[in-house]
């Protein structure tokens, strides 16, 4: 399944905001829009669900609680609405099923979040039947489950546990390159979920031999052309500590002297290798943030054709992309389906989300890239006017 659409009241900068979402779906914004706090919303879902550590509290708490989360223009209905529709096919009339989440603060106490409203609806032969609504008789009995939701919960999402577990392998990356290079130096323990790779190479040491190398013989094919003079890719273990790494062997006279380890990769090398090994790894929601940062532009510009390709040729049902970007060159790929692009606009009152018009698909099936068509709207107004004084 596939999450089809999204509606959104009074999550961060969106006082309302709604958005149907294609198999890769790219969303443009200026700083401070609200790209990645519209990616959050589907790591909160995934951090609610997770089996372990997971849970409404904390994934609330690890945001700053509910003032942070809640829209600073939200006035007549303050609760946080999160509603997504799950779909085989994203042009399907009905989705199978559907998932309504809202927050509110307790009003007396400490203030936690509760469950304002929580429900559940999936397609049975043809009608959508409600498998979950609350709060209900046993929340007005005992007001302390309104602290943790269904979804959570094994003991109650028996019948929707197929939810849980697609929320809960949601996968967002934006990969720091230098903690990968230098993470055993820097120490520490890895952020929960590792958002931004930390702990990459041990997800490349955790996956099964044979499938590791076929990845890893994929990426090498890929790189021996996007890098100059790179010609292998491998795994290794250190040999007194055991940690694991990547080596490159470049181009040279020498051969021993050719191969390098990833504290010596480029940043765009690293990144690039972490962009096709997620692409590989999983059929879950992937998240990526501004995945041309450190590439070359032509690179860039070939990033959607290589993702359809990585998409297409996985064994496992094809991938779900949510990309931010900035990128000219990146929607200058008219293989880019418009109907995937969405970009934020800041008004008075928040930012809301808006698609394409028929007219700008037209213009894009005549020929015209999303990056000419679209690009435009999504950058800040009067920028010739800003200076240093």
């Amino acid at each position: 399944m596939l999450i089809s659409h999204v509606k959104l009241q009074n999550w961060k900068n969106f006082q309302h905001a709604e958005a149907s979402l294609l198999d890769v779906t790219y969303v443009l914004g200026a700083n401070a829009t609200g790209k990645s706090n519209l990616l959050d919303v589907f790591r909160f879902l995934r951090d609610i669900a997770k089996p372990q550590g997971g849970g409404i509290q904390k994934a609330v708490a690890d945001r700053g609680g509910l003032k942070k989360l809640r829209c600073l223009h939200a006035r007549s209905k303050p609760e946080i609405v999160i509603e997504v529709h799950l779909s085989d096919n994203f042009d399907d009339p009905v989705p199978i099923w559907r998932y309504v989440l809202a927050l509110k603060a307790e009003s007396s106490g400490i203030k936690r979040p509760i469950i304002a409203a929580e429900e559940v609806y999936k397609l049975v032969d043809g009608k959508e039947r409600c498998f979950l609504r609350r709060p209900d008789k046993d929340d007005v009995l005992d007001r302390e489950r309104l602290t943790q939701t269904s979804l959570e919960q094994i003991q109650t999402n028996s019948d929707f546990r197929e939810l849980a577990d697609q929320f809960s392998e949601i996968t967002y990356l934006h990969l720091v390159p230098q903690l990968v290079k230098f993470g055993s130096s820097i120490g520490g323990q890895t952020v929960e979920s590792d958002p931004f790779g930390q702990a990459f190479l041990e997800r490349v040491a955790k996956a099964n031999g044979k499938v590791r190398t076929s990845r890893l013989g994929r990426i090498q094919k890929a790189l021996s052309i996007a890098v100059p003079q790179f010609e292998e890719l491998k795994f290794v273990r250190d040999e007194i500590t055991g940690r694991p790494h990547l080596e490159a062997r470049y181009a040279h006279h020498r051969p021993a002297a050719g191969w390098q380890r990833e504290d010596q990769f480029s940043d765009g090398t690293l990144r690039l290798i972490a962009l096709f090994w997620l692409l590989m790894e999983g059929d879950s929601l992937l998240l990526l943030e501004e995945p041309e940062l450190s590439l070359d532009e032509e690179i860039v510009r070939n990033l959607p054709r290589l993702i359809e390709q990585v998409r297409r040729s996985t064994k496992k049902r094809q991938r779900q992309i949510i990309i931010s970007t900035h990128s000219q060159a990146l929607l200058d790929n008219k293989s880019v389906d418009g109907r995937g692009v969405l970009w934020l606009d800041r008004v008075q009152e928040g930012t809301v989300v808006r698609s394409p018009s028929d007219e700008q698909l037209e213009l894009m099936r005549e020929g015209y890239s999303p990056a000419e068509i679209l690009l435009s709207k999504a950058h800040p107004k009067d920028l010739h006017k800003m200076v240093l004084n």
